[in-house]
């Protein structure tokens, strides 16, 4: 029998796995995709290049870049017994990322397990997934608002499909703006939900299966729900004048701060300082709605941060990506019930490519726990 070796609450700092699709430096306030610095990529490359780096381990050129959208812009089309699945199935009070669950289960109620594909075969099954999500997710939101379901264009990119299916427009200001979201959400580390579909992974199960328990991860608020319930808060607010009593009764009452502190950074989430900019290219028009929500979001986080400062000096914490996430999601036109499923839409990239990453590892991730109940009676035998 070996023996057990006790770690710290939620594997905080427990390495179980090696990967070389990304890491996440918390004391620098640095993270990568692959070999390349994802904020660098998030400024410069298409959601479709990044994709590619993925799944490919390699940034396409031009004809190979075009090829890869062609390809999944067609795998955007679902089936159309899956449409009629989310239009019978979405409404006023569902969450888009409930209906999703169930439209990856429908998708895949012939998929055979990973363990018995080949290479190509399982990355055929990754791209099929994540490239069907957002066609899902806008079709689900406009069901849900009484509104016609838009078809996917396969020959528009991925950021500017999903915006106009979701909104019913893509300016191109706006599409750079998500897109640049998109591709810093892609992937970060072993987050919940990451682990949750490599732990359904390592058995050898199917894609569908997977990406199903990395869903049921996201729709925890301490997770992927964050970003409506980030600006949800800074219209609590109202005016930047309060923010001080409003921090002040949170930490008083127990509560978290949404928006602020992460689990892995110790200094400025460069998520957060990457959205802010694309936040800030916003103001442009002074005296705009848009305009106000950037100013006023822009003077909520100094005011917390000074305020969380303040009240707990050991324990600084600063704007994470959910904060501005909410405000550029906004920005773009997506409403707050679409702020997660958008997430999901990034994320849905990075979970099938460590799905990948994990189901060649071939080793079931299979912990330990120590029992705490009341004692045991000695068997009737002994």
């Amino acid at each position: 029998m070996t023996e057990q070796i006790t770690v710290p609450r939620g594997l905080k700092n427990v390495v179980v796995a090696d990967t070389a699709l990304g890491d996440v430096r918390g004391a620098e306030g640095f993270y990568h995709y692959r070999r390349y610095d994802a904020v660098t990529l998030a400024k410069t490359a298409s959601f479709e290049a990044v994709w590619h780096l993925m799944l490919f381990g390699e940034l396409p050129g031009p004809d190979g870049e075009e090829a890869f959208a062609r390809r999944v812009g067609v795998l955007r089309e679902v089936p159309g017994t899956v449409v009629d699945l989310v239009r019978s199935h979405a409404g006023p009070s569902i969450d888009p990322l409930h209906v999703l669950r169930l439209a990856i289960a429908a998708m895949g109620l012939a998929d055979r397990p990973m363990y018995d594909l080949d290479e190509e075969e399982r990355r055929a099954a990754a791209l099929r997934y994540a490239a069907a999500a957002p066609t899902i997710l806008a079709a689900a939101h406009r069901v849900s608002q009484g509104l016609p379901v838009l078809a996917p264009d396969p020959a528009a990119g991925h950021a500017a499909d999903y915006l106009r299916m979701s909104t019913g427009t893509a300016a191109p200001d706006d599409v750079a703006a998500l897109q640049t979201y998109l591709i810093a959400t892609v992937d970060h580390g072993f987050n919940a939900s990451t682990f949750a579909g490599r732990v359904v992974a390592s058995t050898g199960s199917d894609m569908a299966s997977c990406l199903l328990g990395a869903v049921g991860a996201f729709l925890g608020p301490l997770h992927g729900g964050a970003p409506s319930r980030a600006l949800a808060a800074l219209d609590e607010i109202g005016d930047p004048a309060n923010t001080r009593a409003w921090v002040r009764a949170k930490i008083a009452a127990g509560e978290k701060v949404m928006g602020f502190g992460h689990a892995v950074y110790r200094t400025h989430d460069p998520r957060s300082e990457l959205l802010k900019t694309v936040a800030q290219q916003y103001r442009s028009a002074p005296g705009t709605e848009a305009a106000d929500l950037v100013t006023r979001a822009g003077a909520v986080e100094e005011e917390i941060e000074s305020a969380i400062a303040e009240l707990k000096p050991d324990h600084r914490l600063y704007a994470n990506v959910e904060y501005y996430a909410g405000v550029v999601m906004s920005l773009v036109g997506l409403a707050p019930e679409m702020f997660t499923p958008t997430f999901c839409v990034a994320r849905t990239v990075g979970w099938t490519a460590n799905i990948l990453e994990q189901a060649r590892d071939g080793k079931i991730i299979r912990p330990s726990a120590r029992y705490v109940g009341p004692p045991v009676a000695a068997p009737a035998h002994a």
